[in-house]
């Protein structure tokens, strides 16, 4: 697929060097993931899965974020219509953040910018991921009637200690240093740098070792230690002491039994988020953490279908972005009034409308 045919997708797509290269190219809507570029990506890296002149993949957003999620209104609008557009994106979403977790190719991602919901999903599962100094990551799906997807399960749940469940349930923006610190970064790089990283990696001599030693070279010559300090570290031993409960209502508990202005400020936002999606996201990152990747993404393909046809996420845009009241009504409005009956629907089986994902063959990154 050329640059120029992959342009009306929202995404452009070249091979410089002995690199692929995709660029997330909707700067006017911070590059919000659709159905379309979901599938531009997947046939790039398809295509060069058996081109062996392309030794490594690049990815990477135009203008001031990598990308802020998905196309929140365009889900938004389809679902109110029963249309069937929001299962097909999470669906093809889903399987291609299977795709690249499975590439056998380095995969790396250089995170400048807004990194949320989707564009965590194309950028987590790869081998690198570059963050620079104005990176601002978060999963803040539970604050608009959803949870955190595109493998919140599996990434989420391995974080130290419980910072992941953490971010799942707050939707804590975090830094450079943080994203390193979790794993979720692999390497922090100056911003003012990012481009020269780019030209080396596209100008590498992948002649001169395995692709694997090449990437690792060329980003160590500009990996830096992060700026600052992170804030996860230096509130690990509360949010892991907190946040170990084996329920929402110990969290929360153990969270107003603490005196600083820091855990009332955490409780709070807990309870303003969508009590569902607050119950359903604590269960999906506790299975998360002893499941492997495919099964992750197939729980949540079930989570999904299950939230599509619910409430809270069209109450949650509607608050947000549609009247931007901020004041989501909820439904149930209370965490007492989601049972566990009500959370295990969102688990059960789909049966023949499960997620199949297939396999990636090729050359070990």
């Amino acid at each position: 697929m050329t640059g120029e045919a992959a342009r009306d997708t929202g995404v452009d797509i070249a091979v410089e060097g002995g690199c692929g290269v995709i660029t997330l190219n909707r700067p006017e809507a911070l590059n919000a993931l659709t159905l379309d570029m979901c599938h531009a990506i997947e046939a790039a890296l398809l295509g060069w899965l058996p081109d062996a002149s392309v030794k490594a993949v690049i990815i990477r957003g135009a203008g001031r974020a990598f990308c802020a999620g998905g196309d929140i209104r365009s889900l938004y609008d389809s679902g109110l219509a029963g249309d069937d557009y929001p299962y097909r994106f999470y669906h093809d979403e889903y399987r291609l953040n299977a795709l690249i977790h499975h590439y056998p190719k380095p995969y790396i991602a250089l995170l400048n910018g807004i990194v949320m919901g989707g564009g965590v999903g194309v950028s987590v599962h790869g081998s690198h991921r570059v963050a620079t100094e104005n990176i601002r990551f978060a999963m803040p799906e539970t604050g608009i009637g959803l949870f955190p997807d595109v493998g919140g399960s599996y990434f989420l749940s391995r974080c130290p200690g419980e910072t992941g469940l953490f971010l799942a349930l707050t939707g804590t923006r975090i830094g450079a240093a943080d994203a390193v610190y979790t794993g979720i970064a692999t390497d922090f790089v100056p911003a003012d740098t990012l481009d020269a990283l780019y030209d080396a990696l596209v100008a590498a001599n992948f002649a001169a070792g395995t692709t694997a030693e090449i990437v690792n070279q060329v980003i160590g010559r500009f990996s830096q230690p992060a700026p600052d300090a992170p804030s996860l570290a230096a509130r690990r031993d509360h949010i892991d002491r907190i946040f170990s409960g084996d329920s929402i209502d110990g969290i929360l508990d153990a969270l107003a039994r603490e005196s600083d202005e820091w855990a009332e400020t955490v409780r709070q936002t807990i309870l303003s988020k969508s009590p569902t999606s607050t119950k359903v996201a604590f269960r999906q990152i506790r299975k998360g953490a002893t499941r492997d990747f495919d099964d992750c993404m197939q729980m949540e393909y079930r989570i999904a279908s299950r939230f599509i046809v619910g409430a809270d996420f069209y109450e949650g845009v509607r608050a947000t972005v549609i009247d931007k009241d901020q004041t989501p009504r909820w439904q149930p409005g209370r965490l007492v009034d989601v049972d566990a009956a009500a959370v295990d629907a969102y688990f059960a089986s789909l049966g023949e409308k499960e997620l199949m994902l297939g396999s990636v063959g090729g050359t070990s990154r």
